[in-house]
């Protein structure tokens, strides 16, 4: 019961994330209390599952409302516009380029292991650089999502952490046969980044030619590009033009001189760097890193209280929005957590393996790595999936490490693809990429992706 119920909550959220016919907010909130009723909970036994389950991610949800408002005052002071112009200039605005450019951006920032900071640090870094060429953000969250999955197999990431507690196999001695596989990976990455900056550049000059004003997919009108002076010779998009022009009817001009470096751009990009620095260090709570860290923007950049509160009220609602989901999303994970149906679930999915091909369920169960981490937890996966293929594989004559690195492998690549995992509403919230339309773009590749991964593994002997 716990299984089918579990699995219908799931089928129905999905469903409804896909085709955008419930907001998040109900999807993640509503379904899984019907069927925490339907299972039998009492209402006392629900409301326990969701304290635990808001619990668990309050944190990550405070830190996003002050995290968008922190990236939403530096971006609108123009501390980015000389960064990515040096990319620009870097690139020579070569889209291809660009594209490769952000899997390996991505694996460098994901050593700390991460999702949530690697987030935060280049989708504000990269989103302005998409928009100015035409590129589609949905693009920029693929293929970071595609080396951010290799990256997350380092020792001191979650993923590695759990295989190692239950199967007691040192993250290290796990890591060292997985870094080849995360070289390769990071590699392989780039190559696809290669051929999809490929096709966005014939995209965008098909755009281009059908409409010379168009930046991706939003029409820019003549009179509005005419009345701007732009530095870079690019193209804004059409929401930044509103955003300034929204910012300077606040009654609030953040807006940079015309020439040279935009105002107090040394000591935002000294501030930006300390929380950079903060969040990998791990010192101080990530919500309160930015909750200083929006204070001291303030103090730079928008010092009376009235232009202060005047650039919350402008920026309030996303952060409002996606904090709210994220909270949602915990009612969701508690009643599913709590409840046994993620533990039923991995043990039902893992016992309807035939027992006839013992040696290869941890291949198998591999295989279907992504498509599972749209079913179950990371907890769930490691804690409840990883024990039973271990002991159903050991009479096979298959080792604890053998069964970590197919499990991992396979799965790993889909991390970032899941609407259950908190970065991810992190990443579309930033972007402003709906979680329908990134399923839709990325699922496939990442699974295509992870098929790739497994294969490097059993061409080095990482199974048997």
């Amino acid at each position: 019961m716990l299984t089918v119920v579990g699995l219908a909550i799931i089928a129905v959220i999905v469903a409804a994330l896909l085709t955008e016919k419930l907001s998040p907010i109900v999807a993640l909130s509503v379904v899984p209390v019907v069927g925490a009723l339907i299972v039998g909970f009492s209402l006392n036994e629900i409301g326990g599952f969701v304290e635990a389950g808001i619990t668990k991610v309050a944190n990550v949800a405070f830190m996003f409302m002050f995290a968008v408002l922190f990236f939403s005052i530096m971006k609108d002071s123009g501390v980015f516009d000389p960064i990515v112009n040096g990319v620009i200039k870097l690139t020579r605005g070569n889209v291809i380029l660009v594209a490769m450019m952000t899997p390996l951006l991505a694996a460098i920032v994901h050593l700390d292991g991460s999702g949530a900071a690697t987030f935060l640090i280049i989708i504000p870094a990269l989103l302005p650089l998409y928009q100015r060429l035409g590129m589609r953000p949905v693009l920029m969250l693929m293929l970071a999502a595609l080396s951010m999955g290799v990256m997350n197999m380092v020792p001191w990431g979650g993923p590695i952490g759990r295989a190692a507690a239950v199967t007691g196999v040192s993250p290290a001695e796990l890591w060292h046969d997985l870094l080849p596989v995360q070289l390769l990976g990071v590699a392989g990455a780039m190559v696809v980044a290669a051929g999809y900056g490929y096709r966005e550049q014939r995209r965008i000059k098909r755009n281009k030619a059908a409409m010379p004003h168009i930046v991706g997919e939003l029409p820019i009108p003549a009179e509005a590009v005419r009345s701007v002076s732009w530095r870079t010779g690019f193209l804004p998009s059409l929401k930044r033009l509103q955003r300034r022009a929204a910012v300077q009817y606040s009654g609030v001009d953040m807006s940079a001189p015309a020439k040279g470096m935009p105002r107090h751009f040394w000591l935002n990009l000294v501030l930006i760097l300390v929380v950079v620095a903060l969040l990998a260090k791990g010192v101080l709570p990530p919500a309160l890193v930015f909750m200083l860290a929006l204070s001291l923007s303030f103090a730079i950049n928008v010092r009376k209280p009235s232009d202060q509160a005047a650039m919350i009220k402008l920026h309030a609602p996303q952060a409002f929005n996606m904090g709210a989901i994220i909270a949602a999303a915990g009612v969701f994970l508690g009643i599913l957590d709590k409840g046994g149906m993620l533990t039923s679930i991995a043990r039902d999915i893992t016992s309807l393996m035939p027992a006839d091909a013992l040696g290869w369920v941890h291949v198998a169960v591999g295989i279907f790595g992504v498509p599972l981490d749209m079913l179950t937890s990371t907890d769930a996966y490691y804690f409840a999936i990883l024990p039973v293929v271990q002991e159903i594989t050991g009479p096979a004559g298959i080792d604890a490490k053998s069964v970590v690195y197919a499990l991992a492998i396979g799965n790993n690549a889909g991390t970032f693809v899941s609407p259950f995992a908190p970065a991810v509403w992190l990443a579309v919230g930033l972007s402003g990429v709906s979680m329908g339309k990134h399923l839709r773009f990325a699922f496939p590749v990442i699974w295509l992706f992870s098929l790739y991964l497994l294969l490097l593994g059993g061409l080095m002997g990482l199974y048997f």
